[in-house]
């Protein structure tokens, strides 16, 4: 297949249209000859002859405008997956006033006999039209055709490319030390200041419809107010890029404003991540921002956390990138008018230059595009290359490729490869927790480095990694869900695939590794919000007294290489995650927003090159887990089994029994013994939404609802005899001795995540 320019002159075509043309679908108008010269091809020949049969290429149409997806010449790459297209110069859909959306037509394409033909609708009939391949091989093999990512059609998006230079901070950036006397704004919004800057909230429909390149087919219209004269020293806001949220700005002083983020699209709810632009700055004075529509009680910016600020005139003039600033900072509740119980965030900060474009954001940004760049880079490289094979795992519910690497060194021969173990990383199914994609960043760094380490793990092992399991959140700027509006982490037990490709397909993808070989670690990257440092979530896995404590010696490890950054404490929090598909050590990695309480950085921001670092200690740590000599793996062993029975004697004696340290105290419930998870970040989930659904899947989700509601009543005599004394200090012996490692919740069982009790 090839695309072509639309020839002038030719009728019914309007100029400077590009038109598609199929060479599978061109017949000769005359020459019997041009015929075979156009179809060289054996497969191109036979689909054409196989079409012909059933009635098709007889005298139809044979160009096609404006189809539904651009059919582009495709490069046979083995290391191939991202499609070509050009980033910045692609030929946007909106210019033709008769574009088509990348829309679901399957009901339709349902009545067809052929997989290979879809239904292209123009104004009026039906026309039938190929199918564009699965692109699983096919790379560009530059940085500007990169294939531009796909919008919902009620976002509004501009066409400025943002990109940041990174940069490492030369000293520690220290955590804020509050003083006392940091002011709690009162909200006071639009009724007494100015809006000067306000998006549609882009939720008209109830749940996603449909997607396109650029979003929105209506003009994109100035959201922020205009400058009446130079002097004018109102800000300019803007968010409507990848990962940017900010839905509205008040201006209620001159130098103060009162910010609304967008919440997930679809959803109501999950405000924490921020990303957006503010222009016409000036220094030497101080602005005052107050975001108010803030959801969770618990914060880091309680903790000393600072926002981040990235300065445009900085980076071209000296270099410098993302920095934490801020003063004055505080995070509080308020009360809206409605009874609805928000909080707000508000810091001061002076801006380095007049006349400036700044950017400020939660944490380092690290958008689709950026993915997309670094595969780029990583494939263009003819050494790092030969380790890899980049395809598309799937694609997202917008129509956005979801990567899967697949890394080792070539094997001398079958039996070597089939003995491999398999290790599994996926990274961002929370859209705005970027700080784990920082860390995959430095995994996939240090895994295709020339070090020997590095070289020794891809002979002993296959690495499957998926980096960005949520693309569509991502480019949107949500926080938690995916444009199911649900969040991802709590659907992996769906069979819905249409509704939730990504995590379908990774769940399916683990499966099939499972069935050819052992799966020796997964670890799921994420980031927290309410916590310091580094720590893991991990099971208690139900294995006899030799095996007790081996699902946490990973974590120990990992402690121990960077006993600066990795809190201890953690690592033997037990929750189900991967291993019920039967993979004994199963992790979720939290990386703060914030920094370190730990070592010689205490209390200071982490920055990139931190969280990147954990990626490299992740494959140190992999080599200690797996070293032949066992002296490590029982010095950390050792070292587990003291600490549980200290906490074991602490619990005992918090009741008021005595227990012999010689005896059988590996029979005690290590989930009782233990502090609680309720630390965790996770969200609870409250089901697929109804569009989801179909008709006997709601029946059954009400009579799920009626069963739990359903309580047995209990006779005078159970109730009597439940509140004794004696029964409640049975109980409360019961509780600790009830079996080796406690219950595990059904419900909890979501991959690479904790969830409380609490929200169960």
């Amino acid at each position: 297949m090839s695309t072509a320019a639309a020839p002038h002159g030719r009728p019914n075509e309007k100029p400077g249209v590009t038109v598609i043309v199929l060479s599978t679908m061109c017949p000769a108008p005359a020459d019997p000859g041009s015929e075979d010269q156009l179809l060289k091809e054996p497969y191109e020949r036979f689909m054409h002859q196989h079409l012909q049969y059933y009635g098709y290429f007889k005298g139809e149409e044979n160009t096609l405008e404006n189809p539904i997806l651009p059919l582009e010449t495709w490069k046979n790459s083995s290391h191939s997956t991202l499609k070509p297209g050009n980033f910045h110069k692609r030929v946007r859909l909106e210019q033709d006033s008769n574009k088509k959306k990348l829309c679901s037509f399957r009901m339709k394409t349902a009545v067809l006999n052929s997989k290979q033909l879809m239904l292209d609708q123009p104004e009026g009939s039906s026309v039938l039209r190929l199918r564009e391949p699965r692109n699983l091989f096919s790379i560009p093999s530059s940085r500007d055709s990169i294939l531009a990512p796909l919008w919902p059609i009620e976002c509004e998006v501009i066409q400025d490319q943002i990109h940041h230079i990174e940069w490492i901070p030369p000293e520690p950036e220290p955590f804020y030390q509050p003083t006392g006397n940091e002011i709690a704004p009162t909200v006071v919004g639009e009724e007494y200041g100015t809006i000067v800057y306000y998006i549609d909230p882009a939720t008209k429909d109830t749940c996603f419809t449909c997607s396109q390149v650029g979003g929105s087919e209506e003009p994109i219209r100035s959201a922020a107010v205009s400058l009446r004269t130079p002097e004018d020293t109102v800000l300019l806001f803007e968010s409507r890029f990848e990962s940017g949220n900010l839905q509205k700005a008040v201006r209620v002083g001159k130098y103060d404003y009162e910010l609304t983020l967008r919440t997930d699209l679809y959803t109501s709810k999950h405000t924490q991540w921020f990303y957006f632009r503010v222009q016409n700055t000036r220094k030497e004075v101080t602005y005052r921002f107050t975001i108010v529509n803030l959801m969770k009680s618990k914060s880091l910016y309680r903790m000393g956390m600072k926002p981040l600020l990235y300065s445009q005139k900085d980076a071209q003039l000296h270099g410098i990138g993302w920095r934490r600033e801020g003063r004055d900072i505080r995070y509080y509740k308020y009360n809206t008018e409605e009874g609805q119980t928000l909080y707000c965030l508000t810091w001061t900060v002076c801006f380095p230059y007049s006349h400036d474009t700044c950017y400020f954001a939660h944490f380092y940004p690290y958008t689709y595009s950026d993915l997309q760049h670094y595969l780029v880079t990583l494939v263009k490289d003819p050494h790092r290359s030969q380790y890899f094979k980049l395809r598309s795992l799937c694609n997202s519910l917008a129509g956005n490729p979801v990567y899967l690497l697949t890394i080792t060194n070539p094997s001398k021969s079958a039996a070597v490869a089939d003995a491999k173990k398999a290790v599994i990383l996926s990274a961002r199914v929370h859209p705005g927790e970027p700080n784990s994609s920082w860390v995959m960043r430095g995994f996939i760094d240090f895994i295709l480095s020339d070090s020997p380490d590095a070289q020794l793990l891809r002979d002993l092992f296959i690495f499957k990694v998926v980096p960005m399991l949520n693309p569509d959140g991502v480019i949107v700027g949500n926080y938690r869900c995916s444009l199911a509006g649900k969040d991802l982490n709590r659907n992996y037990t769906t069979v819905l695939k249409e509704s939730f490709p990504c995590i379908w397909h990774t769940r399916d993808m683990i499966k099939r590794v499972l069935e050819e070989r052992e799966v020796l670690l997964y670890c799921d990257l994420h980031g927290h919000s309410r916590k310091n440092n580094i720590f893991m979530y991990g099971c208690n896995n139900n294995y006899a007294s030799e095996r007790l404590l081996h699902e946490r010696i990973f974590p120990l490890m990992l402690s121990k290489n960077m006993p600066d950054k990795v809190q201890k404490c953690k690592e033997g929090t037990g929750r189900v995650v991967m291993w019920r598909m039967g993979i004994q050590n199963s992790y979720t990695m939290e990386s703060t927003f914030s920094g370190t309480t730990l070592g010689s950085k205490s209390n200071s921001h982490f920055t990139s090159e931190d969280l990147k670092s954990l990626g490299y200690h992740i494959c140190d740590t992999l080599l200690d887990f797996c070293d032949p000599d066992h002296s490590k793996f029982q010095q950390c062993l050792s070292e587990l089994k003291d600490l549980l029975k200290q906490k074991i004697q602490k619990k005992l004696s918090e009741l008021g029994r005595e227990q012999n340290t010689e005896g059988p105290w590996s029979d005690l419930s290590l989930t009782d013994v233990e502090s609680s998870t309720s630390g965790s970040d996770s969200s609870q989930s409250d089901g697929a939404s109804e569009h989801l659904l179909s008709g006997e899947e709601k029946d059954e989700e009400k009579k799920k609802k009626k069963r739990k509601k359903k309580k047995l009543l209990q006779t005078r005599k159970e109730r009597n005899q439940k509140y004794t004394p004696q029964n409640a200090i049975k109980h409360q012996e019961d509780v600790l001795v009830r079996g080796k490692y406690g219950n595990i919740r059904p419900e909890n069982a979501f991959i690479g995540k904790n969830q409380p009790a609490r929200n169960t």
